[in-house]
């Protein structure tokens, strides 16, 4: 599995961090000496102080400057340091610390090699059934996460299949050694589990208030942590997508996860539930059924009936990732339940690591929304591979850092973050990195006005996700309908239709039920609107749809052309290119499928005259 090591946005430190530096300390110290030498300025003294823990402070000026932190506070102090020499930027002030506690990665690779929504190449772990990596590579990317303070990576699916469960004896060795090559630089393990395992070993029943199935759990996770002591804990994905659960045996999903999370406890073991949940069955002739609902219904009756060391890990959207949902109702309807973040870094849904789709803006745009202190943790879906480069795009990498900056603080500007990983990176000049921001920038609304219009979901090729099919989801299982006629679309959501606006704060409901303060981008998921209603504006619906798609393709071109402008090293520059190009055939494709299918429903032209097709 050896291949050629990418530094993405760490090009400075030259060097792979040895395999002697078994300790975030000696880490740190390595990092110093290697990356303020590359950089010609002073390297700071480090001084211990554990009860900082992950936090860090930097005192002092430049030649008698110290980094002071916990164990791992230490490494994240360097990386800091590190960051603000190569930057250009002044050093943090005063007392630094992670917002959240835990900062997770969910990587959804499977045993044989291949990722479930992977853009990025083959596992980095996995392959032929087996755990195998190139250790050079996994401790570089030990240091990317770290760099970003990162520390939870969940290496395995949480569809879990076959010989990615991880709990049995042949895989605990080799589970042992992956550790030790992540805990030098802060960085635990969490494993998927699957619910049902119980079944494959003789137990004959996972009802979760059965005593041989409580006891099989914690023989396993006792197995487990004898192998790895700091593990972080288990992932569950449960009665989701034909996963199995605790609704198979009639018991809540606080039940299953509760126990659970009692085999772990002993350990300091965390059990993280995926309130993922809804019919995946549905008849598209169901005018009732409205899945966004399912979640909030799922989990708002069992708010704090879950044990003290379960974290409830909620979707950001009451979708799927989509290009555009509101925030989830479920995150604030559980005051008294631990909760994560969940996010989408693998670009499911947004261009597959293809077309450039920057995430900052969007999380921002969460924290700014939500109460980040009612969250106890945030995850992401990973965008990593095999790929030389970690992301496929290599600008995808910004995602990966920026999640990093947005997991320590979740009030980063995005600019900011955008900004320090492009200056890191690529060291371009001053209108250069200019152009590279604010194209990454701009990258969110161009992508969302040439793909699925004003809030309208699923309008993707099924299977894949990747290209327009405005009617691909439309008569399908999945609860993924926006009912266009040929007088209008959209689902009314509201307390006169489905009700879904109803599981919100009154405040917010009320925004989302009037149609002069719902935002102009969610309109369409939250009311049934006819094509000639007339938007803020002045523009119809209608209009507004062809203005988008006509400006989200020229906006993609002009990126084109600013791409073309930057002086990126090799090979991202032609790797870059290359996928520009099939960004371009990808926009241009979205904005003739969707002007054509609604031209056709409506009758009505676009008023500039710009040619859709018949």
């Amino acid at each position: 599995m050896t291949t050629s090591i990418r530094r993405t946005w760490l090009p400075f430190l030259g060097e792979d961090v040895p395999e002697r530096c078994d300790t975030p300390a000696k880490v740190a110290a390595f990092e110093l000496e290697l990356g303020c030498r590359a950089l010609g300025v002073p390297a700071p003294a480090l001084e211990t102080d554990p009860g900082m823990g992950e936090g860090y402070a930097i005192r002092g000026a430049d030649g008698n400057a110290t980094v002071a932190g916990g164990e791992t506070g230490l490494l994240y102090g360097a990386y800091a340091y590190l960051t603000a020499k190569a930057a250009k930027k002044p050093l943090p002030e005063g007392a630094q610390k992670p917002f959240w506690p835990l900062r997770m990665i969910n990587c959804w690779d499977n045993a044989d090699g291949s990722i479930e929504r992977g853009y990025s190449g083959r596992s980095l772990w996995f392959e032929a059934g087996r755990l195998c990596w190139d250790g050079p590579r996994v401790r570089q990317l030990g240091r990317m996460l770290a760099s970003a303070g990162l520390n939870v990576l969940c290496i395995n699916n949480v569809n879990v299949k076959g010989q990615a469960e991880l709990l049995i004896e042949d895989y605990l060795p080799e589970l042992a050694r992956l550790a030790a090559e992540f805990r030098p630089f802060g960085v635990r393990l969490m494993v998927s589990i699957d619910f049902s395992r119980p079944l494959a070993h003789g137990v004959g029943t996972a009802d979760p208030l059965h005593e041989g199935v409580q006891h099989w759990w914690a023989d396993r996770a006792d197995a487990v942590w004898q192998a790895v002591p700091d593990l972080a804990g288990f992932l569950v994905k449960a009665d989701s997508e034909h996963r199995p659960g605790p609704f198979t045996y009639g018991r809540t999903h606080a039940e299953g996860a509760n126990m659970l999370a009692r085999a772990v406890a002993p350990h300091g073991g965390v059990l993280v539930w995926r309130a993922f949940v809804y019919n995946c069955q549905q008849d598209w002739r169901d005018t009732v059924t409205d899945r966004p609902k399912a979640a909030y219904d799922t989990y708002a009756p069992l708010d704090g009936q879950f044990d003290d060391n379960v974290i409830l890990q909620v979707k950001y959207g009451p979708f799927d990732f989509q290009v555009r949902e509101p925030v989830s109702p479920t995150l604030y309807a559980m005051p008294n339940t631990r909760l994560a973040l969940e996010v989408q870094l693998a670009q499911e849904y947004t261009g597959h690591q293809i077309d450039i789709y920057a995430m900052n803006p969007l999380w921002r745009e969460l924290a700014e929304q939500l109460d980040p202190g009612t969250v106890r943790a945030v995850a992401a879906v990973s965008n990593l591979g095999r790929d030389d480069n970690y992301t496929g795009h290599p600008f995808a990498a910004a995602n990966l850092y920026g999640f990093g900056r947005f997991a320590w603080n979740p009030w980063v500007e995005p600019i900011e973050a955008l900004r320090d990983w492009a200056r890191l990176s690529y060291a371009l000049p001053a209108a250069q990195e200019d152009a590279l921001v604010g194209m990454l920038l701009s990258s969110r609304e161009v992508y969302e006005k040439y793909t699925a219009p004003l809030g309208l979901c699923w309008m993707v090729r099924p299977h894949d996700h990747y290209g327009p099919s405005p009617s691909g989801y439309e008569y399908d299982l999945w609860g993924t309908y926006h009912r266009a006629s040929r007088d209008a679309v959209g689902i009314d959501r509201t307390r006169r239709g489905t009700g879904y606006a109803g599981q919100y704060p009154e405040a917010i409901r009320d925004m989302y039920e009037n149609l002069d303060t719902c935002p102009d981008n969610l309109k369409l998921f939250f009311h049934r609107l006819r094509y000639d209603y007339v938007m803020a504006d002045g523009r119809t619906l209608i209009q507004r749809i062809y203005d988008d798609h006509f400006e989200g393709c020229a906006g993609a071109e002009a990126m084109a052309d600013a791409l073309a402008t930057l002086q990126l090293p090799e090979p991202d520059r032609a790797e870059a290119a290359e996928r520009m190009q099939l960004q371009i055939r990808n926009a241009r494709e979205w904005r003739d499928v969707v002007n054509t299918f609604f031209h056709r429903l409506s009758g009505v032209d676009d008023a500039h005259g710009r040619k859709i097709y018949d």
